[in-house]
Protein backbone atom coordinates (compact mmCIF):
# COMPACT_ATOMS: atom_id res chain seq x y z
CA UNK A 1 0.00 0.00 0.00
CA UNK A 2 1.06 3.35 -0.81
CA UNK A 3 1.95 4.70 2.66
CA UNK A 4 1.43 8.74 3.34
CA UNK A 5 2.81 11.08 2.97
CA UNK A 6 5.35 8.99 1.44
CA UNK A 7 4.44 10.07 -2.23
CA UNK A 8 6.87 9.67 -5.23
CA UNK A 9 8.72 12.62 -5.81
CA UNK A 10 9.22 13.56 -9.25
CA UNK A 11 11.88 16.16 -9.66
CA UNK A 12 12.42 18.91 -12.17
CA UNK A 13 15.53 20.61 -13.48
CA UNK A 14 15.98 23.89 -13.76
CA UNK A 15 16.99 26.15 -17.47
CA UNK A 16 19.57 24.63 -19.94
CA UNK A 17 20.82 28.07 -21.92
CA UNK A 18 22.99 26.08 -24.88
CA UNK A 19 23.02 23.04 -26.89
CA UNK A 20 26.42 21.83 -24.96
CA UNK A 21 24.80 22.54 -21.47
CA UNK A 22 21.82 20.31 -22.63
CA UNK A 23 23.95 17.74 -23.82
CA UNK A 24 25.45 17.95 -20.27
CA UNK A 25 21.81 17.48 -18.86
CA UNK A 26 20.50 14.25 -20.88
CA UNK A 27 24.26 12.69 -20.04
CA UNK A 28 23.46 12.82 -16.24
CA UNK A 29 21.11 10.28 -15.08
CA UNK A 30 19.58 12.66 -12.16
CA UNK A 31 20.42 15.76 -13.62
CA UNK A 32 21.65 17.66 -10.63
CA UNK A 33 19.71 16.05 -7.71
CA UNK A 34 22.44 13.75 -6.90
CA UNK A 35 24.73 16.49 -6.77
CA UNK A 36 26.07 17.64 -2.88
CA UNK A 37 28.65 19.87 -1.59
CA UNK A 38 31.21 20.44 1.37
CA UNK A 39 31.24 24.02 1.78
CA UNK A 40 28.96 26.39 3.03
CA UNK A 41 29.81 29.96 3.85
CA UNK A 42 29.36 31.36 7.35
CA UNK A 43 30.01 35.12 6.14
CA UNK A 44 29.25 37.45 3.39
CA UNK A 45 32.26 38.19 2.87
CA UNK A 46 33.88 35.78 0.65
CA UNK A 47 37.44 36.72 1.35
CA UNK A 48 36.64 34.88 4.64
CA UNK A 49 37.15 31.27 4.23
CA UNK A 50 34.51 28.80 3.56
CA UNK A 51 33.21 26.37 6.25
CA UNK A 52 33.11 22.49 5.92
CA UNK A 53 30.05 20.87 6.05
CA UNK A 54 29.71 17.95 3.89
CA UNK A 55 25.83 17.87 2.25
CA UNK A 56 25.88 14.25 0.53
CA UNK A 57 22.68 15.15 -2.00
CA UNK A 58 19.24 15.22 -1.68
CA UNK A 59 18.51 11.96 -3.63
CA UNK A 60 21.37 10.14 -1.23
CA UNK A 61 19.75 11.78 1.67
CA UNK A 62 16.17 10.90 0.92
CA UNK A 63 17.71 7.13 0.18
CA UNK A 64 19.53 7.01 3.65
CA UNK A 65 16.62 8.76 5.66
CA UNK A 66 13.33 7.57 4.38
CA UNK A 67 14.03 4.61 1.70
CA UNK A 68 13.69 6.28 -1.42
CA UNK A 69 15.22 5.06 -4.50
CA UNK A 70 15.71 5.82 -8.38
CA UNK A 71 13.69 3.37 -11.19
CA UNK A 72 16.27 3.28 -13.60
CA UNK A 73 16.68 -0.56 -14.78
CA UNK A 74 18.90 -2.71 -16.68
CA UNK A 75 20.05 0.90 -18.43
CA UNK A 76 16.41 1.91 -18.57
CA UNK A 77 14.04 4.93 -17.32
CA UNK A 78 10.32 4.09 -16.96
CA UNK A 79 9.49 6.40 -19.86
CA UNK A 80 11.78 4.18 -22.62
CA UNK A 81 9.65 1.21 -24.32
CA UNK A 82 11.65 -1.43 -23.31
CA UNK A 83 11.75 -0.67 -19.29
CA UNK A 84 10.65 -3.82 -17.30
CA UNK A 85 10.25 -3.64 -13.13
CA UNK A 86 12.93 -4.70 -11.25
CA UNK A 87 12.56 -8.43 -10.48
CA UNK A 88 9.69 -8.98 -7.66
CA UNK A 89 7.78 -5.89 -8.60
CA UNK A 90 5.14 -5.53 -11.02
CA UNK A 91 5.87 -1.74 -10.90
CA UNK A 92 7.33 1.42 -8.71
CA UNK A 93 7.21 1.83 -5.39
CA UNK A 94 5.88 4.84 -4.17
CA UNK A 95 9.05 5.67 -2.40
CA UNK A 96 10.72 6.13 -5.34
CA UNK A 97 12.34 9.36 -7.48
CA UNK A 98 11.95 10.22 -10.94
CA UNK A 99 13.46 12.75 -12.82
CA UNK A 100 11.67 14.30 -15.48
CA UNK A 101 14.58 14.33 -18.45
CA UNK A 102 12.43 16.64 -20.37
CA UNK A 103 15.87 18.76 -22.26
CA UNK A 104 16.44 14.66 -23.56
CA UNK A 105 14.72 15.60 -26.63
CA UNK A 106 16.60 18.97 -27.26
CA UNK A 107 20.04 17.58 -26.25
CA UNK A 108 22.56 16.04 -29.71
CA UNK A 109 22.75 12.76 -27.98
CA UNK A 110 18.61 11.50 -28.07
CA UNK A 111 17.24 14.47 -30.29
CA UNK A 112 17.85 17.60 -32.55
CA UNK A 113 19.51 19.73 -30.56
CA UNK A 114 16.72 22.20 -30.83
CA UNK A 115 15.00 23.65 -27.40
CA UNK A 116 11.43 23.01 -27.07
CA UNK A 117 8.60 25.47 -25.72
CA UNK A 118 7.88 25.50 -22.41
CA UNK A 119 4.64 24.25 -23.24
CA UNK A 120 5.93 21.12 -24.36
CA UNK A 121 7.13 20.38 -21.31
CA UNK A 122 5.10 21.19 -19.13
CA UNK A 123 3.05 18.65 -21.69
CA UNK A 124 4.95 15.87 -20.77
CA UNK A 125 5.52 16.52 -16.98
CA UNK A 126 1.36 15.82 -17.32
CA UNK A 127 2.31 12.40 -19.31
CA UNK A 128 5.10 11.69 -16.91
CA UNK A 129 3.00 12.02 -13.72
CA UNK A 130 0.25 9.30 -15.17
CA UNK A 131 2.56 7.23 -16.31
CA UNK A 132 4.37 7.10 -12.51
CA UNK A 133 0.38 6.83 -11.58
CA UNK A 134 0.17 3.97 -13.55
CA UNK A 135 3.33 2.01 -11.89
CA UNK A 136 2.94 2.55 -8.56
CA UNK A 137 -0.88 1.66 -8.87
CA UNK A 138 0.63 -1.87 -10.12
CA UNK A 139 2.62 -1.89 -7.52
CA UNK A 140 0.98 -0.65 -4.42
CA UNK A 141 -2.22 -2.18 -5.32
CA UNK A 142 -4.36 0.78 -4.59
CA UNK A 143 -7.34 2.70 -6.65
CA UNK A 144 -5.87 5.08 -9.58
CA UNK A 145 -8.24 7.94 -7.67
CA UNK A 146 -6.00 7.38 -4.84
CA UNK A 147 -2.68 8.12 -6.20
CA UNK A 148 -0.41 11.27 -4.54
CA UNK A 149 3.10 12.38 -5.62
CA UNK A 150 4.82 15.28 -5.31
CA UNK A 151 6.75 17.94 -7.37
CA UNK A 152 9.85 19.06 -6.65
CA UNK A 153 11.47 21.78 -9.21
CA UNK A 154 14.80 23.92 -9.21
CA UNK A 155 14.95 27.36 -11.11
CA UNK A 156 12.88 27.01 -14.85
CA UNK A 157 11.55 23.54 -13.57
CA UNK A 158 9.17 25.42 -11.40
CA UNK A 159 7.51 26.94 -14.05
CA UNK A 160 7.23 23.90 -16.04
CA UNK A 161 5.36 22.84 -13.25
CA UNK A 162 3.57 25.97 -12.93
CA UNK A 163 2.81 25.70 -16.71
CA UNK A 164 1.27 22.64 -16.31
CA UNK A 165 -0.45 23.10 -12.90
CA UNK A 166 -2.19 26.65 -14.42
CA UNK A 167 -2.83 26.00 -17.48
CA UNK A 168 -5.75 23.36 -18.62
CA UNK A 169 -4.22 23.33 -21.81
CA UNK A 170 -1.26 21.98 -20.78
CA UNK A 171 -2.08 18.97 -19.30
CA UNK A 172 -4.71 16.50 -18.11
CA UNK A 173 -7.01 17.02 -14.70
CA UNK A 174 -6.52 13.61 -13.95
CA UNK A 175 -2.50 14.54 -13.58
CA UNK A 176 -3.09 17.50 -11.85
CA UNK A 177 -5.53 16.00 -9.07
CA UNK A 178 -2.81 13.67 -8.51
CA UNK A 179 -0.15 16.42 -7.36
CA UNK A 180 -0.23 16.51 -3.50
CA UNK A 181 2.48 19.44 -2.77
CA UNK A 182 4.90 21.50 -4.68
CA UNK A 183 8.69 22.59 -3.80
CA UNK A 184 10.24 24.98 -5.71
CA UNK A 185 13.76 26.10 -5.22
CA UNK A 186 14.96 29.46 -6.46
CA UNK A 187 12.55 29.30 -9.48
CA UNK A 188 11.87 33.00 -11.07
CA UNK A 189 7.94 33.26 -10.54
CA UNK A 190 8.02 36.65 -11.33
CA UNK A 191 10.44 36.25 -14.02
CA UNK A 192 14.12 37.67 -14.13
CA UNK A 193 15.42 41.19 -14.01
CA UNK A 194 19.00 41.91 -15.29
CA UNK A 195 20.35 45.65 -14.14
CA UNK A 196 16.51 46.50 -12.97
CA UNK A 197 15.05 45.95 -16.26
CA UNK A 198 12.60 42.20 -16.82
CA UNK A 199 13.93 40.15 -19.96
CA UNK A 200 12.79 42.32 -23.53
CA UNK A 201 10.08 39.40 -25.10
CA UNK A 202 12.03 39.93 -28.05
CA UNK A 203 14.85 38.05 -26.65
CA UNK A 204 14.59 34.64 -27.82
CA UNK A 205 17.79 33.18 -28.17
CA UNK A 206 17.75 29.90 -26.33
CA UNK A 207 14.57 30.31 -24.91
CA UNK A 208 15.35 33.46 -22.42
CA UNK A 209 12.16 34.82 -23.36
CA UNK A 210 10.72 32.40 -21.15
CA UNK A 211 11.13 34.72 -18.57
CA UNK A 212 9.78 37.35 -19.51
CA UNK A 213 6.02 38.45 -18.22
CA UNK A 214 4.59 38.99 -21.11
CA UNK A 215 5.66 35.26 -22.65
CA UNK A 216 4.95 33.35 -18.73
CA UNK A 217 1.34 35.25 -18.37
CA UNK A 218 0.69 33.54 -21.58
CA UNK A 219 2.08 30.20 -20.91
CA UNK A 220 0.73 30.60 -17.11
CA UNK A 221 -2.80 31.11 -18.23
CA UNK A 222 -2.63 34.65 -16.34
CA UNK A 223 -3.04 37.17 -18.83
CA UNK A 224 -5.95 39.20 -17.17
CA UNK A 225 -3.86 39.16 -14.06
CA UNK A 226 -0.62 40.43 -15.91
CA UNK A 227 -2.89 43.21 -16.86
CA UNK A 228 -3.83 43.95 -13.84
CA UNK A 229 -0.89 43.71 -11.41
CA UNK A 230 1.93 43.78 -13.88
CA UNK A 231 3.23 40.03 -12.27
CA UNK A 232 2.90 36.93 -12.91
CA UNK A 233 3.83 35.02 -9.20
CA UNK A 234 0.27 34.52 -8.80
CA UNK A 235 -1.00 31.36 -8.11
CA UNK A 236 -5.07 30.75 -7.91
CA UNK A 237 -6.38 28.82 -5.41
CA UNK A 238 -8.79 26.92 -7.63
CA UNK A 239 -5.76 25.84 -9.59
CA UNK A 240 -3.75 24.55 -6.54
CA UNK A 241 -4.40 25.47 -3.02
CA UNK A 242 -1.35 28.02 -1.90
CA UNK A 243 -0.58 26.54 1.29
CA UNK A 244 0.61 22.95 -0.30
CA UNK A 245 3.32 25.02 -1.92
CA UNK A 246 6.52 25.64 -0.95
CA UNK A 247 9.25 28.66 -1.78
CA UNK A 248 12.85 28.16 -0.99
CA UNK A 249 14.58 31.41 -1.51
CA UNK A 250 18.34 31.70 -1.98
CA UNK A 251 19.94 35.03 -0.75
CA UNK A 252 24.33 34.75 -1.88
CA UNK A 253 24.56 36.23 -5.19
CA UNK A 254 28.48 36.31 -4.45
CA UNK A 255 28.85 32.29 -4.92
CA UNK A 256 26.88 32.53 -8.79
CA UNK A 257 29.60 31.40 -10.91
CA UNK A 258 27.63 31.48 -14.08
CA UNK A 259 28.69 33.45 -16.99
CA UNK A 260 32.14 34.58 -15.31
CA UNK A 261 30.14 36.43 -12.77
CA UNK A 262 28.19 38.34 -14.75
CA UNK A 263 24.77 37.20 -14.19
CA UNK A 264 25.53 38.12 -10.47
CA UNK A 265 26.52 41.78 -11.36
CA UNK A 266 23.40 42.14 -13.89
CA UNK A 267 21.09 40.43 -11.15
CA UNK A 268 22.82 42.97 -8.43
CA UNK A 269 22.09 42.68 -4.81
CA UNK A 270 18.67 40.94 -3.21
CA UNK A 271 18.91 38.28 -5.52
CA UNK A 272 20.70 34.39 -5.68
CA UNK A 273 23.37 35.67 -8.63
CA UNK A 274 20.40 35.35 -10.95
CA UNK A 275 16.65 35.30 -9.10
CA UNK A 276 15.86 38.39 -7.60
CA UNK A 277 14.36 37.64 -3.70
CA UNK A 278 11.46 39.16 -4.35
CA UNK A 279 10.71 37.41 -7.44
CA UNK A 280 11.05 34.25 -6.12
CA UNK A 281 8.04 32.92 -4.28
CA UNK A 282 4.20 33.08 -5.26
CA UNK A 283 0.95 34.52 -4.04
CA UNK A 284 -2.76 33.85 -4.18
CA UNK A 285 -6.28 34.88 -3.09
CA UNK A 286 -8.24 32.77 -0.92
CA UNK A 287 -11.75 33.64 -2.17
CA UNK A 288 -13.78 31.98 0.31
CA UNK A 289 -11.86 33.97 3.19
CA UNK A 290 -11.43 37.20 1.30
CA UNK A 291 -7.39 37.27 2.08
CA UNK A 292 -4.03 37.45 0.25
CA UNK A 293 -2.30 34.63 1.34
CA UNK A 294 1.18 33.78 0.35
CA UNK A 295 2.84 30.29 0.03
CA UNK A 296 5.29 28.86 2.45
CA UNK A 297 8.16 30.65 1.93
CA UNK A 298 11.97 30.33 3.87
CA UNK A 299 15.30 32.13 2.94
CA UNK A 300 18.98 30.97 3.23
CA UNK A 301 22.17 32.17 2.42
CA UNK A 302 23.02 30.00 -0.62
CA UNK A 303 23.69 30.75 -4.63
CA UNK A 304 21.49 30.09 -7.43
CA UNK A 305 23.73 26.87 -8.22
CA UNK A 306 27.37 25.79 -8.07
CA UNK A 307 29.67 24.46 -4.58
CA UNK A 308 27.12 26.79 -2.76
CA UNK A 309 24.20 26.44 -4.34
CA UNK A 310 21.05 26.15 -3.57
CA UNK A 311 19.88 22.35 -4.26
CA UNK A 312 23.03 20.96 -2.85
CA UNK A 313 22.65 22.52 0.60
CA UNK A 314 21.47 21.43 4.06
CA UNK A 315 19.20 24.37 4.23
CA UNK A 316 16.99 23.34 1.84
CA UNK A 317 17.17 19.76 2.15
CA UNK A 318 15.92 19.95 5.56
CA UNK A 319 12.72 22.21 4.63
CA UNK A 320 12.44 19.72 1.62
CA UNK A 321 11.64 16.99 3.76
CA UNK A 322 10.12 18.73 6.27
CA UNK A 323 7.89 20.16 4.20
CA UNK A 324 7.12 16.63 2.55
CA UNK A 325 7.14 14.22 5.53
CA UNK A 326 7.26 16.73 8.90
CA UNK A 327 4.75 16.68 11.84
CA UNK A 328 4.29 20.63 12.78
CA UNK A 329 3.48 23.52 10.41
CA UNK A 330 4.41 26.95 11.88
CA UNK A 331 3.72 30.06 10.12
CA UNK A 332 5.69 33.26 11.41
CA UNK A 333 4.51 37.09 11.97
CA UNK A 334 4.98 39.94 13.59
CA UNK A 335 2.10 41.80 14.28
CA UNK A 336 3.62 45.19 14.83
CA UNK A 337 1.51 47.65 17.70
CA UNK A 338 3.15 50.75 17.58
CA UNK A 339 6.48 52.33 16.13
CA UNK A 340 7.89 54.74 17.77
CA UNK A 341 10.21 57.80 16.05
CA UNK A 342 13.22 59.71 18.10
CA UNK A 343 11.92 61.76 19.90
CA UNK A 344 13.31 65.16 18.15
CA UNK A 345 10.88 64.58 14.89
CA UNK A 346 7.89 62.62 16.32
CA UNK A 347 6.26 65.89 15.87
CA UNK A 348 7.77 66.45 12.06
CA UNK A 349 5.22 65.72 9.57
CA UNK A 350 7.30 64.59 6.56
CA UNK A 351 9.51 61.28 8.23
CA UNK A 352 10.46 58.83 6.43
CA UNK A 353 12.42 55.55 7.18
CA UNK A 354 12.54 51.40 6.13
CA UNK A 355 11.86 49.25 8.88
CA UNK A 356 13.49 46.13 8.41
CA UNK A 357 11.91 43.09 9.64
CA UNK A 358 14.58 39.76 10.58
CA UNK A 359 14.46 36.14 11.42
CA UNK A 360 17.02 33.51 11.64
CA UNK A 361 15.40 30.74 12.89
CA UNK A 362 16.81 26.92 13.78
CA UNK A 363 15.70 23.67 15.27
CA UNK A 364 17.63 22.74 18.15
CA UNK A 365 21.10 21.56 18.70
CA UNK A 366 21.64 22.27 14.72
CA UNK A 367 24.06 24.08 12.84
CA UNK A 368 22.03 25.17 9.81
CA UNK A 369 18.49 27.73 9.96
CA UNK A 370 15.41 26.46 8.81
CA UNK A 371 14.92 30.05 7.74
CA UNK A 372 17.71 33.01 7.67
CA UNK A 373 16.53 36.66 6.36
CA UNK A 374 19.00 39.18 7.73
CA UNK A 375 19.52 43.43 5.72
CA UNK A 376 23.24 42.04 5.39
CA UNK A 377 21.97 39.72 3.21
CA UNK A 378 19.44 41.71 1.33
CA UNK A 379 16.38 39.65 2.44
CA UNK A 380 14.46 41.08 5.42
CA UNK A 381 10.75 42.06 4.80
CA UNK A 382 10.38 45.86 4.63
CA UNK A 383 7.69 48.17 5.76
CA UNK A 384 8.33 52.25 5.28
CA UNK A 385 7.25 54.04 8.11
CA UNK A 386 4.05 55.44 5.79
CA UNK A 387 3.09 51.71 5.17
CA UNK A 388 3.23 50.61 9.14
CA UNK A 389 1.40 54.03 10.39
CA UNK A 390 -1.23 53.81 7.89
CA UNK A 391 -1.58 49.80 8.54
CA UNK A 392 -1.46 50.70 12.19
CA UNK A 393 -4.82 52.59 11.70
CA UNK A 394 -6.78 50.41 10.07
CA UNK A 395 -5.59 47.29 11.87
CA UNK A 396 -3.40 45.56 9.45
CA UNK A 397 -0.22 45.72 10.87
CA UNK A 398 0.96 42.21 9.94
CA UNK A 399 4.27 41.33 8.65
CA UNK A 400 4.97 37.61 7.21
CA UNK A 401 8.53 35.96 8.14
CA UNK A 402 8.96 32.57 7.18
CA UNK A 403 7.19 29.42 7.72
CA UNK A 404 8.82 26.51 8.99
CA UNK A 405 8.11 22.86 9.21
CA UNK A 406 9.14 20.92 12.62
CA UNK A 407 9.28 16.79 12.52
CA UNK A 408 9.84 14.64 15.23
CA UNK A 409 11.39 11.54 13.95
CA UNK A 410 12.14 10.04 16.98
CA UNK A 411 8.58 10.46 18.89
CA UNK A 412 8.04 6.52 18.02
CA UNK A 413 11.31 5.16 20.46
CA UNK A 414 11.13 8.35 22.65
CA UNK A 415 9.26 9.94 25.18
CA UNK A 416 10.12 13.07 24.32
CA UNK A 417 7.35 14.45 22.28
CA UNK A 418 8.06 18.25 21.96
CA UNK A 419 9.72 20.02 19.32
CA UNK A 420 12.02 23.06 19.82
CA UNK A 421 13.72 25.61 18.30
CA UNK A 422 14.82 29.24 18.20
CA UNK A 423 14.18 32.37 16.45
CA UNK A 424 16.60 35.35 16.51
CA UNK A 425 14.29 38.20 15.97
CA UNK A 426 15.31 41.98 14.90
CA UNK A 427 13.80 45.11 13.56
CA UNK A 428 16.07 47.72 11.99
CA UNK A 429 15.76 51.36 10.84
CA UNK A 430 18.58 51.95 8.75
CA UNK A 431 18.16 55.78 8.72
CA UNK A 432 15.65 58.42 8.83
CA UNK A 433 14.95 61.33 6.71
CA UNK A 434 12.93 64.38 7.61
CA UNK A 435 11.91 66.54 4.60
CA UNK A 436 13.74 64.60 2.72
CA UNK A 437 16.72 65.17 3.89
CA UNK A 438 19.10 62.92 5.87
CA UNK A 439 18.44 63.20 9.67
CA UNK A 440 21.78 61.52 11.32
CA UNK A 441 21.06 63.21 14.89
CA UNK A 442 20.60 60.34 17.94
CA UNK A 443 20.80 57.92 15.53
CA UNK A 444 23.62 55.25 14.58
CA UNK A 445 23.52 54.00 11.18
CA UNK A 446 21.38 50.42 10.88
CA UNK A 447 20.98 49.77 14.61
CA UNK A 448 18.62 48.00 16.02
CA UNK A 449 14.96 48.66 17.52
CA UNK A 450 14.58 45.44 18.68
CA UNK A 451 16.82 42.26 18.67
CA UNK A 452 16.02 39.28 20.93
CA UNK A 453 16.11 35.20 20.18
CA UNK A 454 12.58 33.54 20.97
CA UNK A 455 12.82 30.22 22.34
CA UNK A 456 9.65 27.95 21.87
CA UNK A 457 8.82 24.12 22.76
CA UNK A 458 5.35 22.86 21.12
CA UNK A 459 4.01 19.62 22.43
CA UNK A 460 1.40 18.58 19.66
CA UNK A 461 -1.94 16.47 21.40
CA UNK A 462 -1.95 13.20 21.91
CA UNK A 463 -4.60 12.36 20.25
CA UNK A 464 -7.70 14.53 18.15
CA UNK A 465 -9.08 17.34 20.41
CA UNK A 466 -6.42 17.36 22.53
CA UNK A 467 -4.46 20.19 24.24
CA UNK A 468 -1.36 21.70 22.78
CA UNK A 469 1.40 22.50 25.46
CA UNK A 470 3.49 25.08 24.64
CA UNK A 471 6.26 26.66 26.71
CA UNK A 472 8.24 30.03 25.35
CA UNK A 473 10.85 32.94 26.64
CA UNK A 474 12.73 35.43 25.78
CA UNK A 475 16.71 34.67 25.62
CA UNK A 476 17.31 38.19 27.28
CA UNK A 477 15.48 36.93 30.27
CA UNK A 478 15.92 33.27 30.41
CA UNK A 479 19.10 31.74 28.74
CA UNK A 480 19.10 28.13 26.85
CA UNK A 481 15.01 26.75 27.85
CA UNK A 482 11.65 27.96 27.51
CA UNK A 483 9.78 27.79 30.77
CA UNK A 484 7.10 30.35 30.50
CA UNK A 485 3.57 28.43 29.44
CA UNK A 486 1.78 30.22 26.71
CA UNK A 487 -1.77 30.01 25.49
CA UNK A 488 -3.40 29.91 22.61
CA UNK A 489 -7.06 30.42 20.47
CA UNK A 490 -8.38 27.72 17.71
CA UNK A 491 -8.10 29.38 14.51
CA UNK A 492 -10.37 27.85 11.47
CA UNK A 493 -8.80 24.88 9.77
CA UNK A 494 -7.93 23.23 12.88
CA UNK A 495 -4.90 25.39 13.97
CA UNK A 496 -3.83 27.55 16.64
CA UNK A 497 -2.90 31.29 17.03
CA UNK A 498 -0.05 31.89 19.53
CA UNK A 499 1.19 35.01 20.08
CA UNK A 500 4.43 35.79 22.31
CA UNK A 501 4.52 40.21 23.60
CA UNK A 502 7.73 41.41 22.64
CA UNK A 503 9.76 42.30 26.24
CA UNK A 504 8.36 45.54 27.18
CA UNK A 505 9.83 49.15 26.71
CA UNK A 506 9.02 52.44 25.92
CA UNK A 507 12.52 53.96 24.20
CA UNK A 508 12.21 56.52 21.02
CA UNK A 509 12.63 55.25 18.69
CA UNK A 510 11.59 51.92 19.48
CA UNK A 511 8.33 49.21 18.36
CA UNK A 512 5.91 47.46 20.04
CA UNK A 513 4.10 44.20 19.26
CA UNK A 514 3.64 40.06 19.46
CA UNK A 515 4.97 37.60 17.27
CA UNK A 516 2.61 35.66 16.09
CA UNK A 517 2.81 31.61 15.10
CA UNK A 518 0.09 30.01 13.50
CA UNK A 519 0.24 26.65 14.37
CA UNK A 520 -1.09 23.36 12.64
CA UNK A 521 -0.36 19.74 12.44
CA UNK A 522 0.73 18.52 9.37
CA UNK A 523 0.52 15.07 7.46
CA UNK A 524 -2.38 14.17 9.53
Amino acid sequence: MQEAPFFPIIYVRGYAMTEGERDETAADPFCGFNLGSTVYRASTDKRDPPKKFVFESPLLRLAAEFGYGDVYENGLGITDPDWQPRAGHTGLPARSVIIYRYYDSGSSLFGDGKPRDIEDYSRGLSELILRVRELVVAQEGIAAKDFRCYLVAHSMGGLVVRGFIQNPALGSDEARHAVDKIFTYATPHNGIQLAGLKVPGWLSFNDINNFNHERMADYLNMQAVYKRHQRVDFLPQEAFPIERIFCMVGTNRNDYEAGMGISRAFAGNGSDGLVKVENASVWGVDKQLNVTKTCATAYCYRAHSGYYGIVNSEEAYQNLSRFLFGDVRVDIWMQVDEVRLPQKIEAEADVQALYQFELMARPRGKRWFLSRRTTEEDSPACRTHQQLSQQQAGGGNMVYLSSVFLANRAKISSHDRTLAYAMDVGVRVPDYQVNKRFWPDQHFEGSHLFRDSLLISLEPPISAGGDWRILHSWESQRIGVATQALTYEAVKGGGIRIEVELPAGSNKPGISGKVLLIVSAWNT
